[in-house]
């Protein structure tokens, strides 16, 4: 059985689509693609059917050269059973992933994305949709940091079980 990995924010354009294929990427470097499978969503319905941002996308492609792949799609309470482990990108997507999940059955899934960084010190993934150009470049930074760890984490915590 794959590890199933589910990158969360907002809108599912900009922040959890970067994370999904960052991770992709290192997953498929680190030639692992058969054990680890990832997705994205958001917590909110705005952005559902559309492609990554493209000034996301051009930040990814820049720093990374890396082409950002997926569709917007909303956070499912099937979700929680689909996915070994749920990444919230900020607090607030934290908080609104654990209010579908009234029972608490399921907390335990639900992690901050920074919490996993080693480089970084923000707490959070900032929302660079309305930001210039530094802010999509930044999240890209971040993320990598974030995944970099992420992955070692699942290979020394789950993979080796």
């Amino acid at each position: 059985m794959p590890y199933k990995l589910l990158f969360v924010c907002l809108g599912n354009i900009c922040r959890s689509p970067s994370a999904e294929n960052i991770m992709n990427h290192l997953i498929a470097q680190a030639e692992l693609s058969d054990s680890i499978i990832c997705d994205s969503a958001g917590t909110s319905s705005y952005h559902i059917g559309s492609p990554p941002d493209r000034r996301m996308s051009a930040a990814a492609n820049q720093k990374l050269g890396i082409k950002l792949r997926g569709q917007a799609r909303q956070f499912l309470k099937s979700d929680f059973q689909d996915f070994d482990l749920i990444l919230a990108m900020d607090r607030d997507n934290y908080e609104n992933i654990l209010m579908l999940d009234p029972s608490q059955q399921y907390h335990h899934k639900v992690r901050l994305m920074c919490d996993f960084c080693s480089r970084h010190t923000l707490k959070e993934v900032p929302d660079p949709y309305y930001g210039g150009p530094e802010g999509f470049n930044q999240v890209i930074d971040l993320l990598v940091d974030a995944c970099e760890g992420l992955l070692n984490n699942i290979l020394s915590q789950e993979l080796n079980n």
